[in-house]
């Protein structure tokens, strides 16, 4: 009876919270018109979407990515879906001086920055960890650090217009999956970077907002190409989750789960059952005995 009441009670608090909160949700498209927004990641998948859904409500984004083709065609849909304003600057976020160099791009070209829109991620592997600890630090520099060196140089104009800093993570940063571990490592350090940097905003008075997005299996193509055929389950679409992630962002949410029965509900077990969501995690997957050999992963 006690450990019944421990995961009801829990599940009680959680549907009484997922009612207040939908019931506060009065977003509008005109909350981000003429916002000063930088997309990362944005030449495919959800950045893609983001800044597509930007567009239709009218801000200005500055997009970045790694391959220029993609980036200019995402630019000229935007501006033919209305944005205010759309430009992008291609480059490799394992050199957190190109990171810092996008944040100034946007204070010389946007003459401020409303919403940082953190989203990039370097390729990985899925796969049993292999022991390549110089991928793994390749991965933190790219999936974590640059978040760091953009979020730090972004500051003083996020400070100025009291803005947003949203952060694309993943359930693999709250719960550890196989297959993942480089990837997840990644996203436990962003879970712990921005959760205590909101703290510090807290007690200094900082009025910028941190929403902490936890995603679950999106139909993005380089994770539908790593995952699609070993997960037991039907990947969520991005269009919908990228607006999912930018209504939370305007309405200033400390933390947004898409989708929210797969994502947040398992949360409950971790301290309760956790080795009942550990046997949850694992019985997502359709292995094999044996895995074969290790496949990118997003």
């Amino acid at each position: 009876m006690g450990r019944l009441k421990k995961i009801l009670i829990p599940s009680l608090g959680l549907v009484l919270a997922f009612w207040f909160y939908s019931a506060r949700d009065t977003f509008k498209p005109e909350m981000l018109r003429g916002k000063r927004v930088i997309v990362t990641g944005a030449s495919t998948g959800i950045g893609e979407q983001m800044a597509y859904h930007l567009a239709r409500m009218g801000s200005h984004v500055l997009l970045t990515a790694r391959t220029e083709a993609r980036l200019q065609n995402v630019v000229r849909r935007c501006l033919e879906l209305g944005a205010a304003s759309a430009r992008f600057v291609s480059g490799t976020m394992e050199d957190t001086a190109f990171a810092q160099h996008v944040v100034r791009e946007a204070q010389a070209v946007l003459g401020g920055l409303d919403m940082l829109i953190l989203n990039h991620v370097g390729a990985s592997y899925f796969g049993f960890f292999d022991g390549d600890v110089e991928h793994v630090r390749k991965l933190l520099e790219i999936n974590f650090l640059s978040y760091v060196a953009m979020t730090t140089s972004a500051l003083p104009m996020l400070k100025e217009s009291e803005g947003s800093i949203v952060v694309v993570s993943s359930m693999a940063g709250k719960v550890g999956f196989p297959f993942t571990v480089p990837y997840s490592a990644t996203k436990f350090a962003l879970d712990g970077f921005f959760s205590s940097l909101r703290q510090e905003f807290a007690i200094q008075s900082i009025n910028v907002s941190i929403t902490l997005c936890i995603l679950g299996f999106i139909d993005t193509e380089r994770a539908v190409r790593a995952a699609a055929e070993v997960l037991a389950e039907r990947p969520a679409p991005r269009d919908e989750c990228a607006l999912e992630i930018l209504k939370g962002a305007a309405l200033r949410r400390r933390e947004l789960y898409y989708r929210y029965s797969s994502t947040r509900l398992p949360l409950l077990l971790r301290d309760c059952a956790a080795e009942l969501l550990d046997y949850l995690v694992r019985s997502r997957y359709r292995l094999p005995a044996t895995p074969g050999a290790p496949r990118p992963q997003h």
